[in-house]
């Protein structure tokens, strides 16, 4: 009886312990999946104040208010709105990246990347101060970013690379990527700086970028 005993009771506190690992795994995702609805829910309250207002109308008190959180818990997810605009931006290339197949549909790589930029154009002439935002924050970031902003340009460069080449990139597609957003951000510095309009910005990210693309097909840009 005793061994019977002991038994039982060995398999009822193992049980008991599954029971207990099993209900702290559960409320572990619980507490990610929160976490990480309350940073989408950050992002999401910093582009729609930069697009209102542009990158001086983000500041961390207004979106924290925004959330309905208190700053000090924003700044354990974001340590400046740098890195949370930047961190917003490389969402929305990731959003971009699996809305379409921008690899596919066309037969050459000027014509894949030429559909690619006729989006991105729309997109950025028609929020401008998301986009001045989203630009000032790239350029401004310090070291507390530098991860983001690692993230943020390997992401653009790969969705350009991904593009160009029609399916995974070679060396020399990323080096032609690079090149490409390159272009893209001194252009829209110049745009948010006003010195350039909208319509001129747009006429010299295409003429440079398909100066670029002609010159690597011709041979001219080696990795």
């Amino acid at each position: 009886m005793t061994v019977v005993s002991a038994r039982v009771g060995g398999t009822t506190g193992q049980t008991q312990g599954d029971s207990l690992a099993g209900q702290a795994n559960t409320a572990g995702g619980l507490r990610s999946r929160a976490s990480a609805r309350r940073r989408e829910a950050i992002m999401d309250a910093a582009l729609a104040v930069a697009a209102t207002g542009g990158y001086d109308a983000v500041h961390m008190r207004t979106v924290a208010e925004r959330v309905g959180i208190a700053v000090g818990t924003l700044y354990r997810y974001f340590p400046a709105k740098t890195h949370l605009l930047v961190a917003a931006l490389i969402r929305e290339f990731q959003r971009l990246d699996a809305s379409g197949d921008w690899a596919t549909g066309a037969s050459t790589p000027q014509q894949r990347l030429d559909r690619l930029t006729e989006h991105l154009h729309d997109r950025w002439q028609r929020d401008p101060l998301l986009t001045d935002a989203m630009t000032r924050a790239f350029v401004m970031a310090d070291t507390r970013a530098a991860a983001e902003l690692d993230r943020a340009a390997a992401a653009i460069e790969t969705l350009l690379a991904r593009t160009l080449a029609g399916g995974e990139p070679s060396p020399a597609d990323l080096q032609v990527a690079g090149i490409v957003a390159d272009i893209w951000l001194a252009n829209l510095v110049a745009f948010i700086s006003d010195r350039v309009s909208a319509a001129e910005t747009r006429d010299r990210i295409d003429r440079a970028t398909r100066r670029v693309v002609y010159r690597a097909n011709a041979g001219s840009i080696t990795p």
